[in-house]
């Protein structure tokens, strides 16, 4: 098995491709030790000492360092760690799967106008359809939260949490997209 690495946009994140499916539906996002003892993966990798998040896309492991890390010393731990838990086909999540873990709290949704269920149904697709694909080949996800008053409220995930280019991303390509598509956008904020 091979195990393919890719630089993202955030300096302090590299994405890992194991070359098969790693999340069969949706994504998950660990943020701290805490939140990856569900995942022994992900456990695995905050207990590297220098890890601060860990994503898992379709198709990728996406991993973020402190300011400062040497990915050279790093990176072939990381590729290590996957390599031994792809290899064995060990369960991604406690329990072999997700179903009955508590996933941590999201920040609040903004919430929608039910006037509005035409506009933010055509934003969902959009970002469902294009920005999505787009985001997830850097290594990370968006998550919509809400549409109110024009603005359009979204959360950047893994590689994009965090990543020098994230306000350009938001501002110049998915604003620009959404208002192209759909008038009523007037701005894309993150939440």
């Amino acid at each position: 098995m091979y195990i393919e690495t890719e630089t993202t946009p955030n300096p302090a994140t590299l994405k890992f491709l194991p070359g098969q499916q790693v999340m069969s539906a949706g994504t998950r996002e660990f943020t701290s030790p805490e939140e990856a003892e569900v995942s022994p993966l992900a456990e695995a990798l905050f207990g590297m000492g220098d890890v601060t998040g860990v994503f898992f896309g379709q198709d990728f492991v996406s991993v973020s360092a402190a300011p400062g890390t040497d990915w050279t010393q790093l990176k072939p731990q990381v590729v290590a760690t996957l390599l031994d838990h792809f290899v064995s086909a060990a369960p991604l999540f406690v329990g072999g799967n997700a179903n009955g873990i508590a996933v941590p709290a999201e920040e609040e949704d903004v919430g929608d106008d039910p006037a509005d269920a035409d506009v933010v149904a055509q934003i969902k697709d959009l970002i469902e359809e294009r920005v999505r694909p787009a985001v997830a080949g850097d290594g990370g996800d968006i998550v919509y939260r809400g549409f109110r008053e024009g603005v359009v409220y979204l959360a950047m995930q893994g590689a994009c949490s965090g990543c020098p280019s994230s306000t350009a991303t938001l501002k110049q390509g998915i604003e620009g997209l959404l208002k192209h598509y759909v008038p009523e956008v007037t701005e894309v904020r993150a939440a």
